[in-house]
């Protein structure tokens, strides 16, 4: 696999409840929202960060796994 200017990480999120938002942010100067999902209870959407998404966004109870762990959402 070719280096990139960005790191290409993954993230798994895994709904618990329906309606939760999965919002992608991009970077540069100024962050803007430019990708939202929305995920029902039991979905799973698998995010990649890239050379357009910096950061991601989780609204609503949901379960993430990283390489460095998982993390649960409080309500």
């Amino acid at each position: 696999m070719e280096d990139l200017p960005y790191n290409g990480e993954y993230i798994v999120i895994k709904a618990k409840d329906n309606g939760v938002n999965v919002i992608g942010l991009t970077r540069g100067s100024d962050t803007r929202f430019h990708h939202t999902e929305k995920l029902d209870r039991g979905e799973v959407m698998i995010a990649q960060f890239t050379e357009k998404t910096s950061a991601i966004k989780v609204r609503g109870k949901a379960t993430i796994l990283t390489k460095y762990g998982t993390v649960e959402t409080d309500d």
